[in-house]
């Protein structure tokens, strides 16, 4: 008989599915569409059987709403995520403190996050390959647990050298959380419930950021020590990993009605991901974002400091109040930004479907021209430099959710750790591992021209009397007399400029053989110098803003036919002729 059951729903898997209707939006009417097509039947047998695995959501829902499990799930993963970003920009807060602290200039400054992203990056492919195959709660506990030691035993250390590694060792911990957390969240909602969940889980990021920098300077402020502000999201960690034990993993594909998929072999889940257009233009696009989040969130507090601080009135003041006002605007906007790019995709793929990457486009457009404007405010109105920032970050964040809903639809559910490692490892390898410290190097070099440039001016300044004045004191002589003097005059000032710029070009080739004098970072710069440099550097950021909108534009080309082709194979139905 169970034979006979068999054959008769076979059919029934071949149906056409409401996932490949196009439209990301309303659940309940695809509900009904699956309804519709079903033939009348007196049968009480079920379809599919839930899930006998202890360690997963079940598969039955309610028809509307969402099961305690499922909410608590989310919010852990939300509050991981929160203390993971706070973690990542509390060094941010208090910056200018550890400069001091092992005398290091801006370029070795940028490299403490670049070490952090490098290793982040690296090991973010392995924990994709494991997320896919193995339980995904373990890997995450274990992961929060090491980044939370490293980031501890990192505030004890007294080298430089001692500190990066423990630096970089925290980004291994990272890694492990940030590629699986958003496939938990794909295999329990789908459809316009999933990209609600995702703008709340990486509204995270920029409110985690904020709170870095608010947590970073008051605590180095309150206890006088910049490395009590790495203390604090350590027991956060602690209490992270008891929360995430208590979770329970979901079947990967559940969402979707596909709980029996099988994982390819790790060649072939490349392969299909380097060919999926939409994925990797997609990738493309967010790592210009990644870039600019960057280059702004570690130096963004720092060159406003140095901009208001050369206004006048404010000689005393420091980078903690600059780094909680920056904290502030950062969590406002991420509240108001990632949300608000979320609620645009779902009001307007009704009418467009292929919506998603031109919202990011068009964010990336209206951001760049706003950090501009902030670059070039500080020293002149505080008030209108914040501003500027904000709409900034608004504009900016609009992209982040999005660009984790495209990905999650355009790739098939046993391949979506992978496609998560996999755009993590190009975002931040392109972005956001380069960008402090490219912003920092470029900072270094801008300012040993302006060191040189002051110095040859300086140098080249020649004692020339006035001739008018001299002819002036002759006034009673007789023209011979005028003559004379005037050629003295002019051979004693030929005989000056001869001899200053032998000697401007006897140091200029000393400066060159000796290096270590122009590479010499003990050297004081003034504040105007060191505002500058920043300031020419981060321009760098609004050319990287549009050229990110090019690639979100050119992943609206292909984003339907990705999108369909995805969701007919994880029903294991082949792809359309236009989808080959």
């Amino acid at each position: 008989m169970s034979s006979q059951s068999s054959t008769r729903y076979l059919p029934i898997a071949k149906m056409d599915n409401p996932a490949l209707s196009g439209s990301s939006g309303d659940v309940e009417a695809d509900c009904n569409t699956v309804e519709a097509s079903l033939p009348a039947t007196c049968s009480s047998q079920q379809l599919m059987p839930p899930s006998s695995d202890t360690d997963s959501v079940g598969v039955q829902r309610p028809a509307t709403g969402i099961t305690r499990t499922q909410w608590f799930t989310v919010v852990v993963l939300c509050f991981v995520n929160l203390i993971n970003y706070m973690d990542r920009f509390t060094i941010a807060g208090v910056l200018t403190d550890i400069q001091d602290d092992f005398k290091i200039g801006d370029d070795d400054g940028g490299l403490l996050q670049t070490a952090f992203v490098l290793s982040y990056m690296i090991c973010a492919p392995l924990f994709g390959y494991l997320g896919d195959r193995y339980s995904r709660r373990w890997i995450m506990a274990i992961g929060v647990l090491l980044w939370s030691t490293t980031t501890l035993l990192g505030s004890f250390m007294g080298s430089y050298g001692g500190f990066i590694t423990f630096r970089a060792l925290v980004g291994i911990g990272e890694a492990s959380y940030s590629t699986i957390a958003p496939t938990i969240i794909s295999d329990l909602f789908v459809h316009d419930l999933r990209s609600k969940m995702l703008a709340l889980f990486y509204f995270a990021i920029p409110v985690g950021s904020g709170f870095g920098y608010i947590v970073g300077s008051e605590t180095a402020r309150l206890a006088n020590d910049w490395r009590w502000a790495l203390r604090v999201t350590p027991i956060l960690g602690i209490f992270a990993v008891v929360l995430i034990l208590l979770t329970k993993e979901p079947v990967r594909g559940e969402s979707e009605g596909s709980q029996n998929l099988e994982p390819t072999s790790y060649t072939e889940d490349i392969k299909d991901l380097v060919k999926n257009h939409s994925f990797m233009l997609s990738t493309a696009g967010f790592t210009c974002v990644a870039f600019v989040t960057g280059a702004l969130a570690w130096w963004g507090p720092k060159f406003i400091y140095l901009g208001v601080k050369m206004q006048p009135g404010n000689e005393q003041l420091t980078l903690n109040d600059v780094s909680y006002k920056f904290g502030i605007i950062a969590m406002i906007a991420g509240l108001i930004g990632v949300p608000l790019g979320s609620v645009l995709a779902q009001r307007l793929r009704p009418r467009q479907e292929s919506c998603d990457p031109y919202i990011c486009a068009f964010g990336l457009l209206i951001s760049a021209p706003m950090v501009y404007l902030s670059l070039v405010t500080p020293q002149t109105t505080t008030s209108f430099c914040f501003l500027f920032v904000f709409l900034a970050q608004v504009t900016l964040n609009l992209c982040w959710s999005i660009v984790a809903d495209i990905l999650l639809y355009v790739v098939v559910p046993t391949r979506r750790s992978t496609a998560e490692a996999f755009q993590i490892l190009l975002s931040h390898a392109l972005g956001d591992a380069g960008s402090p410290y490219f912003v920092g190097l470029l900072s270094e070099g801008i300012k040993r021209h302006l060191r040189t440039t002051t110095t040859q001016t300086s140098e080249f300044s020649l004692p020339i009397p006035s001739m008018s004045l001299t002819l002036e004191d002759s006034s009673n002589a007789t023209a011979t007399d005028l003559l004379t003097k005037a050629a003295n005059l002019i051979s004693d000032n030929a005989q000056a400029l001869v001899s200053n710029a032998s000697s401007l070009l006897q140091q200029n080739a000393t400066d060159l053989l000796q290096t270590d004098r122009i590479l010499d970072f003990n050297v004081e710069d003034s504040d105007s110098n060191n505002f500058r440099a920043l300031q020419y550097s981060l321009f760098s950021t609004s050319f990287v803003e549009v050229l990110g909108a090019v690639f979100f534009f050119l992943t609206a080309i292909y984003i339907i036919k990705d999108k369909r082709r995805a969701m007919r194979a994880t029903f294991g139905e082949p792809p359309s002729p236009a989808e080959e």
